[in-house]
Formats: C-alpha cells, sequence, structure tokens
C-alpha cells in the first residue's frame, strides 16, 4: 500500500510541477537584446560565415584581452549592414573592408557595421576589426561564462575561457548564433613568454616576439562552433601518443601543469578506452584532422573541440562522487568520459539554437552508461542511467525559448538520457540502436540542426513514431503514469499524465510472464485467472505506476 501512495504522490506532484511550469513560462519577458542575441536577424542572415583569423594578447597583468579579428564571408542576399557580436564592456575600436574605415554604431552587445563596398551575391569578402578591452570575469566557471584568471600553486598565471550560454562574444568579436559554423578558423594568442597557450586545432608554429612574449598559432581544419572556441594558457607540459582509431592514427596530446605530469600520465590512460567505447557507438572520432587534446584548466571542465578541458582533480566520478549513486560512476573519471562525449553530440551534432540544448546534453548523459556498458555490461550501464533518474527535478520543460538564447531545464541530463533509454526499450533491438546512434552521427556530420531533425531521423531509422515520446519527455513535464486495476477476473489499464493520444508500448511481467503492452488514453482490458495478480514494469522505462485499486 506504502509504494502505491508515494507512486500517486508522485503523479500528483508532476501535474502540480508541469501546470506550475506552463505558468513560469507564460510569464518569462525577453528584452530585445534577447532577440538580438538568439535570432537570425536579417543582419546575420545575408552572409555566411567562412574563416575567422582571431588573433589576440592575452594581459594577466590588468585582465585584459586586445586583438583583431578577420572575418571572411560569402554573400548570399545584397545588404549592406552586418551584425557583429562583442559584449560589454569589450569595445570595437576600428572595423575596415578593402582598407576602408567603416561606420558602426552599437545597441548594447551588438555592434552594426555599415559596409560601403557592393555586397554582391556569390563574393567573398573579409572585413577586420580591432577590439579590446576587459572582458566579464567568469566567477563559477563553467556554468558563469567568460575569463578566468587564476594563478596556479606555484604561482603562475594559469587563465581560461568559457562561454556556452553567455556566448563567445564575452570575449571575442564575432557572428555569435549557433545556426552558422565557420569552416576554418586560425587561432594566435599572445602571452608572457614562461606561459604557453593552448587552444582549438593543431600547432602551427610558436613565435618569440621582441618584448619577450611568445605567439602561438592554432589551426582549426574543420567547422567549430563559437563557444567551443578557447584559450588555455599556464605553465603546462605536454605529452602524446596515437590511438589506432576506425580512421586509422588519431594524434592524442595532453597539456597539464608541470607539477601533475606523472599523476596525469597515468590517470589519463582513460583516454583511449574512452575513445574506443564512443568509436564503437558513436562512429569515428569526428575530428582526426585536428587531433584530439585534453587539457587542464582552472575549473571542472568544458567540451572545447578538439581541446576539452579538464579540472576534476584526476579523480573518478564528479570530483570523485558518484552521480548515479550506483557506484558504476566511480569507474570512471566523469570528466574524461562526459566532456570528450562531447565531441560527438555538441561539437559534430550542434544545435542550431540553445532552446534544443537536450540534442548536446541528453545524448551525452547517455553516452556516461554505454561508456559503463561497454567495459562492465549491459546490466551494469542500465544501472547507472536509472541511477540518475535521482537528478531529476522535473520542474520545468527540456526544450526552452526559441530565438532568445534561453535554454531549457537542467532536466536535458538525467531525464534526456532516461528518455533516450527508454526509446531503446522501445525498439528492442540492440543492434539497430547501435546504428541509429552511428547513424545520427553520419548523416549530421559537421553540422548544426534542429530537434525536429533528430526526432524524425530516429523515428525513420527505427521505424517507429516516437513523436509522441519526445513531446511527452522534452515539451511537458509529467512522467506518463500507467493507471491499473485488477477486477473480477480481469485487468484494466491506460496511460494518464500523457500528451494526447500517448501510446507508448510498456514491457511488464505479469504474474511473471514478460508481456508487451500496448496502452493508450482509453481503458483497455484482458482477462486473467490469477488469484492474486502482480504487475511489474520494466524498470527501464522512465515511467509512474498507480494501482487504482489500492
Amino acid at each position: 500500500m506504502k509504494k502505491h501512495l508515494i507512486a500517486f504522490t508522485l503523479f500528483l506532484i508532476c501535474v502540480i510541477a508541469n501546470a506550475q511550469g506552463l505558468l513560469n513560462k507564460s510569464a518569462t519577458v525577453f528584452t530585445l537584446q534577447d532577440t538580438l542575441r538568439g535570432s537570425i536577424t536579417k543582419e546575420r542572415i545575408w552572409w555566411d560565415l567562412k574563416y575567422y583569423h582571431l588573433d589576440v594578447k592575452v594581459n594577466p597583468s590588468d585582465k585584459t584581452i586586445t586583438g583583431t579579428n578577420k572575418i571572411r564571408y560569402t554573400v548570399l542576399n545584397q545588404y549592406n549592414i552586418m551584425q557583429i557580436d562583442l559584449q560589454e564592456p569589450m569595445q570595437i575600436y576600428k572595423v575596415t573592408q578593402e582598407g576602408e574605415n567603416l561606420k558602426f554604431k552599437r545597441n548594447g552587445n551588438v555592434f552594426f557595421i555599415d559596409l560601403e563596398a557592393a555586397q554582391k551575391i556569390g563574393e567573398t569578402k573579409e572585413i577586420v576589426i580591432s577590439f579590446g578591452g576587459k572582458p566579464k570575469e567568469a566567477l563559477r566557471p563553467p556554468w558563469d561564462g567568460g575569463i578566468t584568471w587564476k594563478k596556479d600553486k606555484n604561482g603562475n598565471d594559469f587563465i581560461a575561457s568559457t562561454c556556452q550560454g553567455l556566448g563567445a562574444s564575452v570575449w571575442w568579436p564575432c557572428k555569435d548564433h549557433m545556426y552558422d559554423e565557420v569552416e576554418n578558423m586560425l587561432i594566435s594568442v599572445n602571452v608572457p613568454g614562461h606561459l604557453t597557450d593552448v587552444s582549438n586545432g593543431r600547432l602551427q608554429s610558436i613565435k618569440k616576439e621582441k618584448d619577450g612574449t611568445k605567439t602561438f598559432n592554432w589551426y582549426v581544419a574543420n567547422p567549430i562552433n563559437n563557444y567551443g572556441v578557447n584559450i588555455n594558457v599556464g605553465d603546462y607540459v605536454n605529452f602524446s601518443e596515437k590511438y589506432k582509431g576506425e580512421k586509422g592514427d588519431l594524434d592524442c596530446s595532453y597539456y597539464v601543469l608541470r607539477d601533475n605530469l606523472a599523476v596525469a600520465k597515468e590517470h589519463f590512460k582513460e583516454v583511449p578506452k574512452m575513445l574506443k567505447a564512443f568509436e564503437n557507438w558513436f562512429g569515428p572520432y569526428p575530428f582526426y584532422e585536428d587531433s584530439y587534446k585534453l587539457v587542464e584548466a582552472p575549473y571542472l571542465g568544458m567540451e572545447h573541440q578538439s581541446s576539452v578541458t579538464y579540472g576534476n582533480q584526476y579523480k573518478n566520478g564528479y570530483l570523485g562522487k558518484d552521480l548515479s549513486g550506483t557506484g558504476w560512476g566511480l569507474k570512471f573519471d566523469f570528466i574524461i568520459v562526459h566532456e570528450s562525449g562531447h565531441e560527438w553530440f555538441a561539437n559534430n551534432i550542434t544545435y542550431k539554437d540553445i532552446a534544443d540544448m537536450w540534442i548536446h546534453e541528453s545524448f551525452t548523459n547517455y553516452s556516461e552508461s554505454l561508456f559503463v556498458e561497454y567495459y562492465y555490461g549491459k546490466e551494469a550501464g542500465a544501472e547507472y542511467v536509472r541511477g540518475c533518474r535521482k537528478q531529476i527535478d522535473n520542474d520545468k520543460t527540456i526544450i526552452g525559448y526559441y530565438d532568445v538564447n534561453i535554454e531549457g531545464s537542467g532536466d536535458m541530463y538525467p531525464k534526456g538520457a532516461n528518455m533516450l533509454h527508454t526509446i531503446r526499450q522501445i525498439l528492442n533491438d540492440d543492434a539497430k540502436w547501435k546504428s541509429v546512434l552511428r547513424g545520427l552521427n553520419k548523416t549530421f556530420y559537421h553540422q548544426t540542426v534542429t530537434t525536429k531533425q533528430i526526432e524524425d531521423y530516429m523515428s525513420t531509422e527505427t521505424g517507429i513514431d516516437l513523436s509522441k515520446v519526445f513531446n511527452q519527455y522534452l515539451r511537458t513535464t509529467q512522467i506518463p503514469t500507467l493507471e491499473y486495476f485488477f477486477k473480477d477476473g480481469r485487468f484494466e489499464y491506460r496511460w494518464a499524465n500523457c500528451v494526447a493520444n500517448f501510446d507508448m508500448p510498456l514491457k511488464v511481467k505479469l504474474n511473471d510472464v514478460d508481456t508487451v503492452l500496448k496502452p493508450t488514453q482509453e481503458w483497455k482490458k484482458q482477462k486473467i485467472t490469477t488469484v492474486n495478480p502482480i504487475l511489474e514494469v520494466d524498470k527501464d522505462f522512465y515511467v509512474a505506476t498507480y494501482n487504482i485499486s489500492q
């Protein structure tokens, strides 16, 4: 009786939470700055981003960044006003095109540049932006974006950028919208001579400047999203290895603080294990041309493309803790596995709008359980993802607000992973499930996508209409609840607390016999002959149950 009371209480909480979520959503107010940041404006849509040369000087003494950004683009439609994003208090000093100074005006975090030369469709053109200032300092990275200015224990500067959500324009001028990724870029970072910068892609050269500083030139050959671009400045030492992967030799390079070299050489042995598991599940690592790097950082970690940052204190789990509470989370380093998983889901497949951030986080949270499964077995992986359910709040919907740069609930991590785990149970074909995961990374290779594209692909490839499942878990805070009762030799059941026409099949044991129910929102019934019938729902489905006869 007690467990049914708990289930019914959970059911009521979900109904109330969903109603509250709808009320909160309707009360949200957005500003012009939100729209300029989050929408594809007419000052953005007419040009296609091709190349950046970001050339910056990092000044630890006064916490400033100065430099230039050369932007190459192709004209898609004739227009002469370009939107470039750079957040306050950073400043644009000058903009030139074809040797001519251009006029520009500022509206908050946006600059509108008047282009004097004719912008003819199909032409490729460039502008050069000079900028500088004291960028926002990150107080709680990576959740609070900006630049982190710290010292290592030897007193050396230890500096890094983090800016997902907030945007790369917090520290450099760019087309700061996820829909248009730059195709390749050169990153030049000037730092004090005793320090090293590690950024994305491959190191092309190190130039010793006359003033005693050094400039590190990194080239990124693949498309990259803005927030994936990073700087990491510190007293680094480096070691490397080659991983024999699905596309041949993958260069793996590790940059750690000098005093941590010995422990890192041992702890980072998990990287090849991670690559082996994820290439199995998701297909080839997406950036062989740019290599894989793991870089020690003065914060927990982040999925910067080909420059994954690490600050998990060389511990297994999440700072030594198992987020699943099952014990399996202590079998691996959470940051190495999770942040590297983003190379497939975030950097290879990237959301067009942060409202669809679940595409990054749900799949990558789920990747943790797939890593566990690969090395410790299917049930171990299932236990891990089920254990993460205790983190689910059902406070608001996983899908955020479109066109205003607002993400959805943090439930996109554990609830999104459990949605995917549930879909795997519906499909009930592990070989096909793996082919779907690998197919996503092949079909949407180096692309920005929408939720609809992912939903449609998964429905098509599984051969199952998953639209109601996605609607239920992504667009409501309700947990679908199987209501049932036994009476007079019959078993009746239906779905409740769910979206219209919800009809997800459900694996159960009925009197210890495996069967698949096909509930709808209408009562269904079947005869039973057992005196004391027992229903046990497959625990790998993220659902609630309520026996209304008790």
